[in-house]
């Protein structure tokens, strides 16, 4: 393939034919269409190697961006306008951890997140970190230095009720403490 060629020319990218089970940064996939044989080669890749994936298609629904996105594909080059250099760009794009998304995909995928947000979240009190917005005031005043009958006056709570709502929130999130659920929230960027 012409792709493979030119890749393998460019200086720091090597090109590994599927058949060799070397570790590698970054997978290339072309595709004519979303069929489920390559939704499911894409899970597959990304339980296997867990890899960002470098995605060359023909044609990509809306309803399929989310399903793509769950596969590890950080990065989307419609077919017909996938050069080699745009190919090379996505790669080292997708290695340093970026992404790459023509703008009507990226809106199209901002939009479906936003329904999530709205239909699934939201009814059930969860935030996109999976904290309900209890905890997330919980953990404020934690990450304050506040301690639980603090926040429990602070937010009209029972020392009780912080404690529960403390306790489900680690249980759930499997942390292992409060510094650790503090330090979740701060990744998670709520706090």
């Amino acid at each position: 393939m012409a792709i493979s060629s030119h890749l393998n020319s460019r200086p720091n990218i090597q090109v590994v034919p599927d058949e060799r089970h070397t570790r590698v940064d970054v997978a290339v996939v072309v595709a004519d269409r979303m069929t489920v044989e390559v939704v499911s080669a894409l899970r597959k890749m990304k339980a296997a190697v867990g890899v960002p994936v470098v995605l060359i298609a023909g044609e990509i629904s809306r309803t399929e961006l989310l399903t793509i996105v769950e596969c590890n594909v950080v990065a989307v080059l419609p077919r017909a306008s996938a050069t080699a250099d745009r190919i090379e760009n996505a790669v080292r794009t997708a290695a340093s951890g970026g992404g790459v998304l023509p703008s009507t995909m990226l809106g199209d995928l901002l939009k479906q997140v936003e329904q999530v947000h709205r239909e699934v979240l939201s009814p059930h009190g969860l935030h996109t970190s999976g904290l309900t917005p209890r905890e997330i005031d919980v953990l404020r005043l934690m990450s304050d230095g506040l301690n639980t009958s603090e926040i429990a006056m602070k937010l009209c709570f029972s020392e009780r009720a912080v404690k529960r709502v403390i306790s489900g929130m680690t249980t759930r999130l499997k942390l292992r403490n409060r510094p650790h659920a503090v330090a979740y929230a701060l990744r998670k960027g709520v706090i």
